[in-house]
C-alpha cells in the first residue's frame, strides 16, 4: 500500500488541487481527457523507445547514454506529448484562458503516472525506493516539462510566432534528455535540472500574466 501511495502521490496532489479549485470547476472533464491522453501515448512511446534502443545501441557508452537520455527518452516522449497538443487541441472548441497549459500539464502527468507503474512494479518486484525517488524526481520533471510546453504553445497560439512553436518542442526535449542523461550518474545535477524547470515555469507564468492575458 505504501508503494502504491508514493507511485500515485504526485497525481493525487496535482489532481486534488485542480479538482477542488473553484477556478477549474468547469474544466474537470477537459482535464480528465488530457490525463487519459497522456496514458495512451505511453504505448507508442514504449514501442518507439524499444525500437531506438534495439536499433542503435552499440559498445560505445557515450552513444548508449545519449540514446537512453535524449533519443529513447527526451525526443520520443516529448514529441508524442507535443503531437497530442498540436493535433488534439484544435478539436476542443471551447478552450478558456490558461486551458492549454493545464492540458499540457495533465498530458505529462498521465504519461508520468503510467510510466511510474512500469518502473515501480517491475518484473523483479515492487520497489519502495524507486517509488519514493521518482515521486520527487522523474514525475515532477515530467510535470514541469508539461507546464513549459503548455506556456510556449499558448504563446504560439496567441501570437502566431513560429519561434514559440519551436520552443514548445525543443526545450522540453533538451530538459528531459539532460535529466535522463545525468540521473543515473549524478543525481544532484538531475535535481538541479528540475529546479531549472521550476524557475522557467515561474518565469513563463510571469510573461503570460504580463503580456498575454
Amino acid at each position: 500500500m505504501k508503494i502504491l501511495f508514493f507511485t500515485l502521490l504526485p497525481a493525487i496532489i496535482v489532481g486534488c488541487f485542480f479538482y477542488f479549485a473553484n477556478r477549474f470547476k468547469d474544466s474537470k472533464f477537459f482535464i480528465a481527457k488530457a490525463f487519459g491522453l497522456g496514458i495512451l501515448i505511453c504505448f507508442p512511446a514504449g514501442y518507439l523507445n524499444t525500437y531506438v534502443l534495439q536499433t542503435f545501441t552499440n559498445n560505445n557508452p557515450v552513444n548508449n547514454a545519449l540514446l537512453v537520455g535524449f533519443f529513447a527518452g527526451g525526443l520520443v516522449e516529448e514529441l508524442l506529448k507535443f503531437f497530442a497538443l498540436l493535433f488534439y487541441l484544435p478539436t476542443q472548441k471551447k478552450l478558456k484562458k490558461f486551458d492549454i497549459v493545464i492540458f499540457a500539464l495533465f498530458i505529462s502527468l498521465g504519461f508520468a503516472v503510467y510510466e511510474n507503474f512500469g518502473y515501480v512494479f517491475n518484473p523483479s518486484g515492487a520497489s519502495f525506493e524507486i517509488a519514493f525517488l521518482r515521486a520527487f524526481t522523474a514525475v515532477p520533471m515530467h510535470i514541469f516539462n508539461g507546464i513549459i510546453m503548455g506556456y510556449f504553445f499558448e504563446f504560439y497560439s496567441k501570437t502566431g510566432d513560429n519561434k514559440f512553436l519551436g520552443y514548445t518542442v525543443l526545450l522540453p526535449i533538451i530538459l528531459h534528455g539532460s535529466y535522463n542523461f545525468f540521473v543515473s550518474e549524478n543525481l544532484l545535477i538531475a535535481k538541479g535540472i528540475i529546479l531549472l524547470q521550476v524557475f522557467l515555469a515561474y518565469r513563463l507564468k510571469k510573461m503570460y500574466d504580463n503580456n498575454i492575458r
